[in-house]
């Protein structure tokens, strides 16, 4: 079996898919429900993210914190938000590079609203290459895995949220 370098989960969340937009395009308010993210900080924008604003994300992974460079590629208010990530590093230096994408679908679907959440990985490096590096930064699985639990994790506590629950 090949490399597998995108993965996808949804939830039904009892909210209105222009709702659900209002809170997955907010990138301040990701670490409410992200596994990982802590939230990000905004560059020169103020008000709802439009395709090409660039913001920095914060994110923890047990006793390791780094921070990514992200630009917006589609914001659609109430069907679509996504971001490519293509720098990381610590908070004053980042080293350029793809890394991946990550999208946030809204939709009317049978049985309700439904929230999706695919990411795709950017990085251009050979299988065995990305094998080794997934196996030491994600604690012994691929990167694929690693995400697949990481949004479920998001997008079940996304929908609590959403749903008048709390946060963590």
């Amino acid at each position: 079996m090949g490399r597998v370098v995108s993965v996808s989960d949804s939830v039904l969340i009892a909210r209105s898919p222009l709702e659900l937009y209002g809170m997955v395009g907010d990138v301040t308010r990701m670490g409410e429900w992200s596994p990982e993210n802590r939230g990000a900080v905004v560059s020169g924008s103020h008000g709802a993210l439009t395709a090409g604003d660039v913001f920095d994300g914060a994110n923890t992974r047990g006793r390791v914190s780094w921070s990514t460079r992200c630009t917006v590629t589609t914001a659609e208010p109430g069907h679509e938000f996504a971001f490519r990530v293509h720098a990381i590093g610590g908070t004053h230096r980042k080293v350029p590079g793809r890394i991946a994408t990550w999208r946030y679908t809204c939709q009317e679907r049978d049985g309700g609203p439904r929230g999706t959440e695919p990411w795709t990985e950017d990085r251009p490096w050979p299988a065995a290459g990305a094998r080794i590096c997934a196996l030491a930064v994600t604690g012994g699985t691929s990167f694929a895995a690693f995400q697949r639990r990481n949004i479920r994790r998001t997008l079940r506590t996304l929908k609590a949220v959403a749903e008048g629950g709390e946060a963590r």
